[in-house]
């Protein structure tokens, strides 16, 4: 089922055989989004903590593969083997987003961070809901002018955030990996909501993380991480790190971030983007103890307004 207009509500499907609820659903889409809110704000610590030791996409891909694999095993426990059923449009467009999302998105981040702090890069991220409203303005979609402010806003705080990149404190090209990665996973947003997707979004989510995945050990393998690879020098930390982000940042957040793509509004998904960098820029500080730069507090502060200005617009229209 195609994702609902952005500027409206709409009600969430509801399991084979069940009638929703206007309250159920509406205490599901705050449980997702808090959710999202959480667990993809700490998922930016668990990345950098895997690729100290492991490779970046190979990692990711045995992550997305995995996850999606029990996801699937779930839905087939959970709605019987039937509810996994898709025609061949809709496996096709679940692909199509999957590597948006999971391989374009997710896979350039974790590779990024190899050479990115894992604040600065949830930092750049946050410019989702940027590039989502100028995709809705090339469909011919006019959004409020206190949106386009925002989005030039956003724009003014990116310049301040890529400045590490400039002067050498942080690797240009792992910066712009991010905002390629941010651009690619707002297609893979926008496209959701024209796509023809599998009724039930959790078969739709479990397709577009093991399409993601796959496509993430294509890569690994084209780059070559697999060799001279030896799993024994992967380190306590980046296994732990890998596993939780395979239960919590695929299996929980990402489904959640899906399912909320088909039952709620595409603005107030898009919250997570100011959310999540408070969540990681403090974990990053605390943790790995990651530099708190005026570009990183300024740049920062100034994407978090702006975002904050787009969606508030947004959900008044």
């Amino acid at each position: 089922m195609p994702t609902p207009s952005p500027t409206r509500p709409a009600p969430a499907d509801p399991p084979p055989g069940r009638t929703a609820r206007p309250g159920r659903t509406a205490g599901a889409v705050w449980t997702a989004l808090t959710l999202v809110y959480v667990v993809w704000g700490s998922t930016y610590l668990g990345i950098r903590i895997v690729v100290e030791t492991m490779p970046p996409f190979l990692s990711a891909g045995a992550r997305f593969i995995t996850a999606g694999l029990l996801l699937a095993a779930a839905v087939a426990w959970r709605y019987g083997p039937a509810a996994l059923r898709a025609t061949r449009a809709q496996l096709g467009s679940a692909v199509l987003v999957g590597l948006l999302l999971v391989l374009g998105g997710n896979g350039l981040v974790v590779l990024a961070e190899t050479d990115v702090p894992s604040g600065l890069a949830a930092l750049l991220v946050a410019a989702v809901p940027m590039w989502l409203v100028v995709l809705r303005a090339s469909t011919g979609d006019r959004p409020p002018p206190r949106t386009l402010a925002g989005v030039l806003l956003g724009l003014a705080g990116l310049t301040v955030l890529t400045s590490p990149g400039f002067s050498g404190d942080v690797r240009l090209t792992g910066v712009l990996l991010v905002l390629a990665a941010s651009v690619l996973w707002s297609l893979g947003s926008f496209s959701s909501s024209k796509l023809d997707l599998p009724g039930n979004p959790f078969t739709g989510s479990a397709y577009q993380m093991l399409a993601g995945g796959v496509g993430g050990v294509v890569v690994g393998l084209l780059r070559g991480e697999h060799r001279g690879l030896d799993p024994a020098a992967f380190s306590a930390a980046s296994w732990l790190a890998l596993g939780y982000l395979v239960l919590f940042g695929s299996l929980v957040g990402f489904t959640a971030y899906v399912w909320l793509l088909q039952s709620a509004p595409l603005s107030l998904v898009a919250t997570y983007a100011y959310v999540n960098p408070v969540v990681a820029v403090a974990l990053g500080a605390l943790i790995l103890d990651e530099a708190l730069t005026c570009p990183i507090l300024l740049g920062g502060a100034v994407v978090c307004a702006a975002v904050g200005v787009i969606v508030g617009t947004e959900r008044r229209t």
